[in-house]
């Protein structure tokens, strides 16, 4: 139910005395000389002077609005203590207006002394939403009852919203390190490294104990400090943390051969996941103790441990059911024979790396390995007795149904994503068929030396091999550019990142220039000693240049989006080279088209409109590192420094001074056989690389002030 509030309007011209007739002996006195508006104020001050509320000992009001002016609100007009009931029912019909006009005050309680009305009172009824309240006048506002005057209330607060001020309390000798929490302290040291935290336990004796406490080393990685860490050091973190590591890499700790049969050292560790001993001068019993009290483990790597052997193997076999990744590389004690037991019994190995261990042409071993079908990352490296028949079998498993239209095997897909049999030197054509729709998410691939591979087997592999992202084929003489061509048209040719053609003499511009058109994506490419020219490095060039967008800011820093070697290639000379360099410093600025102009024959030069405001200037965000001849390398290194930096000016200048270098070491007639030969291809490839530039820009970029932008010199 909305609230409704009256606001009385008094302007009558003078005001007689009054005597109620309910009450007879109540008589109100003379207000001769007040009218209106300020005898009602005036009764509003008698009440608020009262000496009945004095008594009660109340504050002043907290309807007063603090810091504001004084004003008035919800005016009770119907008292039970009125002396004025004859004009209460009147008064009270006009403001009912349906609600109940029954009195709101107990009888106790001083009614409001309301004021002789006659009939030119006006009365407005106010709703709601308008305004309920009429500032007082300053010179009408009460005083408090302890005689202060109005302007101090007006200061005052409301006593439910003065701030309360505590007083703090400073403790004498306070020790803020002291009194912290130990899981803070532990937190804090977190963030150091595990030198630094070395280095602070020689602070103070609580200091020491924190630093070796076991919580802070749930995970001790050696590979960054090994050499300077000492020995005792190293085992009194080992004890102390114990049962808390999870994460043990003693690699390249050799300092520890005399030490492993310490007090407390082998049965510290019960709780290891990730162990790496690698290249750790450690005895067979060490090894097993760690194997035996660990059971918990899931990555284990004991490459190049001689003292690893089948019975290692074996204890994984028993013992850590939940290995997924097993390193054996190099050790020359571990055969298939112990590796079997471990494939056996490990149903979650994912990642066998077993380079340069014998046994691989076991071919019961091979089918137990086709038959679990777990293994994502294979690498075979340097294993001599892997041939065609045991790859064969791993791939497509022994006495298989055959399917009469394709005449291969029906065999499920292998979850190989990266195999690795670089030095094989037993796989040949042959073995390689075999991945053939066998392999589909295959992602890294590594032939190198493996000299039996030839076009015919990389040519059907490229198709079935989508998602092919390294590829690594060194040193295969047999290859021909007919194997790139099928790598360029090859579904894979999109997520190819990492590319390897080193010392493939016959590869050459025929077979590279379609793999860099179609690879999109490459982030590294070793090409040395092939055929390749600086056809190739243009190309390249080129098309980091269209596949990253160039920025507009000049704080914006490149970076290297490819990296390339091209040393001892005999076809690729500094112009080649001088293009990749130029083209990773080339400020260009896009070409504005001519002006249109509306004119009449009349008056050509008065409507002739203004030339286009200029395009701003672009700046390279990818470039190409390269790696060239070791007589220009270190000037290539210095302008990719400039260039990373952002300082494109330098680089240009360095780029032109060392061309102008070369082209004055040329015309001098540079001794050595081949010079005459050396200078001819030079100019032919300057020039056509010239022509070629000036037809697609359509004319030079011109900067600011008419400077040719990004252009280069003639190489005469």
């Amino acid at each position: 139910m909305a609230q409704v509030s009256a606001e009385l309007v008094l302007d009558t011209p003078r005001m007689e005395p009054h005597t109620s007739p309910q009450s007879g002996a109540i008589q109100t006195e003379t207000l001769a000389k007040l009218k209106g508006r300020k005898r009602l104020l005036h009764g509003f001050q008698r009440i608020s002077s009262s000496p009945t509320l004095a008594k009660m000992g109340r504050v002043p009001s907290s309807g007063y609005r603090s810091g504001a002016k004084g004003s008035i609100s919800c005016v009770s007009l119907s008292s039970g203590a009125s002396p004025y009931g004859s004009y209460g029912s009147s008064f009270e019909s006009g403001l009912s207006i349906g609600h109940s006009t029954a009195p709101t005050s107990a009888v106790s309680t001083p009614g409001v002394d309301t004021p002789f009305f006659d009939q030119r009172a006006r009365l407005r009824v106010v709703t709601e939403e308008a305004r309920t309240s009429v500032p007082v006048p300053t010179d009408f506002r009460p005083s408090s009852r302890r005689g202060a005057t109005s302007s101090i209330t007006e200061v005052e607060e409301d006593y439910f919203f003065r701030p309360v001020a505590k007083k703090l309390q400073q403790r004498d000798n306070f020790d803020f390190w002291g009194e912290m929490p130990t899981e803070i302290k532990t937190e804090i040291f977190r963030f150091l490294k595990p030198r630094e935290v070395v280095r602070c336990s020689a602070v103070s004796r609580a200091w020491h104990k924190m630093c070796f406490d076991g919580q802070l080393w749930s995970g001790l990685d050696t590979s960054g400090f090994y050499r300077d860490i000492p020995a005792d050091t190293l085992v009194n973190i080992i004890t102390s943390a114990g049962p808390f590591v999870r994460d043990l890499n003693l690699r390249g700790c050799v300092q520890l051969r005399e030490r492993w049969h310490a007090q407390g050292l082998q049965d510290a560790c019960r709780n290891l996941e990730n162990l790496s001993i690698e290249g750790c001068r450690i005895d067979r019993n060490s090894i097993h103790c760690f194997l035996l009290q660990n059971q918990r483990l899931v990555h284990i790597n004991l490459s190049g441990l001689a003292t690893a052997t089948n019975s290692a193997m074996k204890i994984i076999a028993l013992h850590c059911p939940k290995v997924e990744h097993l390193d054996v590389s190099w050790c020359n004690n571990v055969d298939t024979r112990g590796l079997r037991k471990v494939v056996q019994a490990c149903h979650d190995l994912k990642d066998l790396r077993a380079g340069e261990v014998k046994g691989w042409d076991d071919v019961d071993f091979m089918q137990e390995l086709f038959k679990r079908n777990t293994l994502e990352r294979l690498i075979l490296t340097n294993c001599d007795t892997l041939n065609d028949d045991s790859l064969a079998v791993l791939m497509e498993g022994q006495d298989e149904e055959i399917d009469y239209l394709t005449g291969r095997p029906i065999v499920p897909p292998r979850r190989l994503k990266h195999l690795d049999l670089t030095r094989c030197r037993g796989v040949t054509d042959k073995g390689l068929r075999t991945l053939v729709n066998n392999v589909p998410e295959l992602e890294g691939l590594q032939l190198a030396k493996c000299h039996g591979v030839v076009d015919a087997s990389l040519t059907d592999l490229f198709p079935t091999i989508p998602r092919l992202t390294h590829l690594d084929l060194e040193e295969l003489d047999e290859l021909t550019n007919a194997t790139l061509q099928s790598l360029a048209s090859a579904p894979c040719n999109t997520q190819l990142q990492h590319l390897s053609i080193s010392y493939c003499e016959n590869l050459g511009d025929t077979g590279m220039l379609p793999v860099i058109k179609a690879c999109t994506n490459l982030q590294s490419l070793d090409m040395d000693n092939t055929r390749i020219s600086d056809l190739v490095l243009a190309e390249a060039a080129a098309s980091i240049r269209s596949r990253a967008a160039r920025s507009t800011c000049s704080r914006n820093r490149p970076h290297v989006g490819l990296r390339m070697v091209v040393y001892d290639c005999q076809n690729v000379t500094w112009t080649g080279v001088r293009e990749v360099l130029s083209r990773n410093a080339e400020i260009k600025r896009p070409c504005a088209c001519a002006p249109t102009t509306t004119s009449t024959a009349a008056n050509v030069n008065a409507n002739a409109t203004s030339p286009p405001p200029p395009k701003p200037l672009t700046y390279p965000s990818e470039i190409i590192q390269l790696k060239c001849f070791y007589g220009w390398q270190p000037t290539v290194e210095e302008h990719t420094k400039r260039v990373l930096r952002g300082d494109f000016a330098a680089a240009s200048r360095l780029e032109r001074k060392w061309a102008d270098f070369m082209m004055a070491s040329e015309e001098a007639g540079a001794g050595g056989a081949g010079a005459r030969r050396r200078r001819r291809r030079a100019r032919e490839a300057q020039m056509m690389h010239a022509d070629e530039e000036e037809g697609a820009g359509g004319g030079a970029d011109m900067g600011s002030g008419g400077v040719a932008l990004g252009r280069r010199r003639r190489a005469r």
